[in-house]
Parts: structure tokens; C-alpha cells; sequence
């Protein structure tokens, strides 16, 4: 049952979800923490106020099975591009395409945008693979910590490619 893909329901989130998403968001990235020995990522030490503030600049999506958020990613534009962070899923239901109909939310949401950008970890190779499955290439590298270097990585969004 493992690769059977849960009949999700994705709608926008509200700060009315950001208890429930920031407990996902520890639980999902604790596997990146100790991938990394590193247990003080940003997304496992935000505090509820600062997810709280995120609501004011981000748009937030989550994925709903069985009433229960089992899902969630951000996204904001900024001069044409969407940036889009901290896709989370449930471990128990990771590598099921929920992470991907989340993206393709957030890609359909900000359908404006030139492009889409996102970052993940120099060895978070399930993320890689995603993305890049996803039309997603690395077009840079950043150190975000002395554990921890940032792929970054970009799509050009083919309906805008003509004003790239």
C-alpha cells in the first residue's frame, strides 16, 4: 500500500491551520535533521509566532485526507518569481504524490510567475529527485551551515517563457 496515492484535498491554508502545520513541519523535517546532525534547521526551531508572521507574507497550501493536514507547502512571489518553501508531508504517507500535486498546487496558484525557485539540502536526494522530476534544475549552491550546503533550484514557467 505503500506507493498508493490517498484521495487529497488541497485548499489554501489560514493561520487557523499553523499549530497543525508546524507540528507536521517538526515531524517531517526531524528525518532532514538527523540526515544532516544538525536537530537546529530553521524549519525544526520556528516558533509558532514566526510561522504565525510567515502567514503574512507566504500563501499557504494543505493537503486534507480524512480531515487531517497531512501536507503543506508555501509559496510568495517576488519580482516575477515564486519562491516556494517547506514542502512537508507525513512520513507515513511520503512517496505517495502528495508532495507533488502539492507543488503542481503552488505552481497552478502563482501561474503568473516567470519562474518558480526553490532550495533543498545537499543530500536530501528524495527532494532532489523530486524536484528535478518536476522540471526543476540547480542553477546554484549556497552554504547555509558548516553541515548543511542549499541546492538551489529553478523552473521556468512555459506559459510566461516568452518574457524571460
Amino acid at each position: 500500500m505503500k506507493n498508493v496515492t490517498p484521495d487529497i484535498t488541497i485548499q489554501d491554508a489560514t493561520e487557523v491551520d499553523a499549530a497543525e502545520i508546524l507540528a507536521l513541519q517538526k515531524l517531517a523535517f526531524h528525518e532532514q535533521g538527523i540526515l544532516y546532525d544538525d536537530l537546529t534547521l530553521p524549519p525544526l526551531v520556528q516558533t509558532p509566532e514566526e510561522l504565525i508572521r510567515d502567514f503574512k507574507t507566504y500563501s499557504f497550501l494543505k493537503g486534507l485526507y480524512l480531515g487531517r493536514i497531512i501536507g503543506s507547502v508555501r509559496g510568495r512571489v517576488e519580482g516575477g518569481t515564486c519562491c516556494i518553501s517547506r514542502l512537508i508531508v507525513q512520513p507515513d504517507h511520503q512517496s505517495r504524490g502528495i508532495g507533488k500535486k502539492l507543488m503542481h498546487a503552488m505552481e497552478n496558484k502563482f501561474n503568473d510567475a516567470r519562474r518558480y525557485e526553490l532550495f533543498t539540502g545537499h543530500k536530501s536526494a528524495k527532494n532532489l529527485t523530486l524536484y528535478e522530476k518536476l522540471g526543476y534544475s540547480r542553477f546554484a549552491e549556497r552554504s547555509q551551515s558548516d553541515h548543511v550546503v542549499l541546492i538551489c533550484m529553478e523552473k521556468w514557467n512555459a506559459d510566461r517563457e516568452i518574457e524571460k
